[in-house]
Parts: structure tokens; sequence; C-alpha cells
């Protein structure tokens, strides 16, 4: 555990700018000052090297996440100087965020944990208030919301001569306040990074906190290397700019009760056999079959839902469901859960529309379930094995118009843990990172009582009928 300091050196923070752009609109979001942090002290970590799962995601754009608050009740200087601080502790504990990635003589990449510097933004929105970014049954004002993050859409590979992560405060007209968080895929997973996350607002109000684990035991010793030819760096394997529509759905934890108790009332028959396609080992089962989880059970019903709002997929077109898994606790021997970096693995489930349709609710949940369940030890060290024999970035996004893929957790601590001394977060939100027509992730509910939000993105006629579609709307609700 380290403990939390009084203060940081001076010397930590350099202010580069103090400017107010006078021309900037009235519904905007300027940035008032930009500082340098460095770590409050040298590192004597080194250089870290990218894993198998790391290096995959180069292509990807950094993640940009980040939270409401309530006015802090404290000058706006003063809060400024007290995340400043605390940042500059929390980059201690975290070295390799403060550093730059290196590319080697032989083709591996590093992180190179010198304390480079991070970025740290103040903004203010005079004409803007929270109820200009949260409001009821409408899209996400995705025009606003992208300007309450630093670093907009930069990918992952440009950590070469960026920052590999950056955070900005924005101070909205009616007090408000939003912490956004920004950090390089390719050297933290969404475990990593609200562990930062709360390392930082810990520190910033006194708490003890838990280092990371740097140590490189997930396939850290893999010599496999991607070349890009060059020496250019890949972009992303989607169309960033096409057309979408972005909306928060909440799901209370009555309705994911529900769903779940659909999904798990299975009889003993050879179609839940046939649904799982193998035979599941009797843990944590009811009546013999494995249970089926809450989120594989709010999961099977989004698949379903935005399947039949895609109307031009033929009834034998594949479509495909996929999501992250945390390897941290599958591996044997397993890793620490304060594993710094990308342990995670993609795993994929396929039904075709037809399939979706005639087989109900249980049959996707069983789907996505027994390849949940699957994808254990054994199949880990395949899927690294594979990706050792051809080392490629991720190839992210939706090219034949029928996949989902479900992003974040809500296992995630997005408010437990990330309270700064101001009180709870209102809500979570993210920039335009990475998001695409079928791209979705999953935040816990703000009040901490099992509900889940989850963030669709969608092509707008796709996003139009799931929103006219009463079976999978009897689930949803206002968020209180």
């Amino acid at each position: 555990m380290v403990e939390a300091a009084s203060a940081a050196p001076a010397t930590v923070v350099v202010p580069l700018t103090q400017t107010l752009c006078a021309n900037a609109p009235a519904t905007s979001v300027t940035v008032v000052s930009k500082q340098t942090v460095r770590p409050d002290g040298a590192s004597a970590v080194g250089d870290v090297k990218l894993s198998v799962s790391d290096m995959p995601m180069l292509s990807c754009h950094y993640i940009q996440k980040g939270l409401f608050f309530p006015p802090p009740g404290v000058p706006i200087a003063s809060l400024v100087s007290s995340l400043v601080c605390a940042l500059s502790r929390a980059l201690a504990v975290f070295p390799a965020l403060a550093g730059r990635l290196v590319t080697l003589d032989d083709g591996r990449i590093v992180i190179r944990c010198d304390g480079v510097a991070v970025e740290f933004y103040h903004a203010v929105a005079p004409a803007l208030s929270l109820g200009d970014f949260l409001v009821p049954n409408a899209d996400v004002p995705t025009r606003l919301t992208k300007d309450l993050f630093p670093m907009d859409r930069t990918v992952s590979y440009d950590g070469h001569h960026r920052p590999l992560t950056s955070f900005q405060l924005t101070v909205l007209g009616d007090g408000a306040v939003f912490v956004g968080f920004v950090a390089n895929h390719a050297v933290v997973d969404g475990t990593s990074f609200w562990h930062f996350f709360n390392t930082w607002a810990g520190l910033c109000r006194g708490t003890p906190v838990q280092p990371p684990d740097l140590r490189r035991n997930f396939f850290g010793d893999s010599t496999a290397v991607i070349r890009f030819p060059g020496g250019a760096g890949p972009a992303v394997t989607f169309d960033a700019d096409a057309p979408l529509r972005e909306r928060v759905l909440h799901f209370s934890a009555a309705a994911i009760r529900e769903l779940k108790a659909k999904a798990n009332q299975w009889k003993r028959s050879d179609k839940f056999a046939e649904a799982n396609g193998k035979h599941v080992d009797e843990t944590k089962a009811h009546g013999g079959y494995r249970e089926i989880s809450s989120f594989q059970s709010l999961c099977a019903h989004i698949w379903r839902a935005v399947t039949r709002s895609r109307r031009l997929l033929a009834a034998d077109a594949t479509t495909t469901f996929r999501m992250a898994v945390n390897c941290r606790h599958r591996l044997r021997p397993a890793i620490s859960p304060l594993y710094f970096g990308n342990a995670i693995q993609s795993v994929a489930t396929t039904a075709t529309v037809a399939e979706l349709a005639s087989n109900g609710l249980r049959w996707a949940a069983a789907r996505l379930n027994a390849t949940v369940v699957a994808h254990e030890d054994g199949a880990i060290r395949r899927a690294a094995a594979e990706w050792e024999a051809a080392p490629r970035c991720f190839p992210l996004g939706n090219p034949d118009g029928a996949a989902l893929t479900m992003g974040s957790s809500p296992r995630f601590p997005m408010y437990d843990g990330n309270d700064f001394g101001w009180g709870r977060a209102i809500a979570v939100r993210s920039g335009r990172a990475n998001k695409f027509d079928g791209k979705m992730s999953a935040f816990p509910g703000q009040a901490g009582d099992g509900s889940v939000d989850v963030e669709f993105c969608l092509a707008p006629d796709t996003m139009a009928r799931l929103l006219g579609d009463h079976e999978f709307l009897q689930y949803v609700s206002r968020a209180p």
C-alpha cells in the first residue's frame, strides 16, 4: 500500500498557457490552461515491454472515459491544484503512464518509464450545464461531449511521440464538473484504466492506494513483434466518420433479474445441449446446468434486439456478438488482479439471424454463456499462440454490418472508488474513441444497486428501429 503524501513538489507542475479564446462560440468548451505534470519522484522501473495482448491495440484509439460530478463547493484554483498534485503522486505509483512508446532495434515495443510528463487541461463551458449533457430520452450530444476530452481520436501507436495519458477538468456554468481521462489502449485495458482513476481519486482525498503489478507475466516473454513498413504507424480499422447515433439506455436491477430468470428457465433437453454445443461442467449450476449470468442475459437481449433492427440482414446471415474477456483470473496460475496492461482477449459468439429470431432469449444467452465458459487457461494460451504465429493489430469494427461489440464492464469501479472528495459521481460518459455501428459499452448504474447503463452506437436507421421495438424497450427504464 502507498500512503498519500501531503503535497507534491512545486517543480512537478509547469504552467504552459493561461489564455481564453475570446472568439469561441458561447456553447463551446474552452481550454483556459494547460499544464505539464511529472511523476512525484524518479522511476526505477525502466522499460516495460508490450505483451501479446498490448500490441494488437496499437491501431485502436486512446480510451476516453470520464465522470460528471456535482459542484465541488471549493474554489476552482484550489480544485485544479488538488487534482494536479494528486495526479503527480498517482503517476509515481503508475510510472508507465508518464512514459513514451519506444521501438527497439529488434522491433520490440516498450514503454520507457522516464517520466517525460503528461498534460492536464483546465477548461470552462460557462454557457453549458449538466442538463445539456444528460438529456433524458435523447441521444448523447456527441458534438459537446467530444470537447470534454483531449487527444481526440489519437491512435495508440502515436504514443511514440505523444503522451500516453492526458487529463481534463471542465467546469460547467452551473458549477458541475467533468473529469476526463484519456489513456493509450496499448498500455492499459479497462481494468488498469479504472485502477489508475481510482488511485488518482484516492490520493486526492488522502486515502491509501494499491500499486499496480508491473511484472510482464501475461505472455510477456513472447518474442513476436508487429512490423510497420516504412515506420508508419497503423490506422484504425473502421470508418471513424460513418454516421452514428449514440444513446445511453438504463436497465434497472429488477429488469436484469427478470432477464436472468428468463434465461435460466431451462429444462433438461437436447435443445440446451445443442445451444451450448458441448458439455459444460456443473459448477455454479442450477438443475445440473451452469447458471447464465445477469450480464450474459442482458447481452443476449441486446443481441437479439439489435439484430431485429437491422432489417436488411438476410435470414441466413451470420451475426457475431463479440466481447472482451478479462484473463487475469482465468489463467493457471492466475495473474494478479492488479496486473498492469492489457490482459484481455476478444471472444466471439455467432448465430444466424433466423436462429436468433426463432430460438429466443434463453437460446441466445446459452450461446454467449458457452463461449465465455470455454475461454479458460487452455483457450487463452491457444489464442496467444495463434497471434504469435501471425502478429497483427486487432481488427476493430463491423465490416459486414452484422456484428456487435460489447466493451467496458458493469464490474468496473466507475463510481465506487472515484470520489475525489466532492461526493459520488453523477454519470459516466465517453468520447468519440473506437466507436462504430454496433459498438456498445456497459457501465454500472450510478446508484450501485445492480442496474446497468449501456451506451449504444448504431447506424441511424438501426437506432430508430431499436427505439421503436417494444419487446426490447419493456426492459429499459429511465435512470433515477
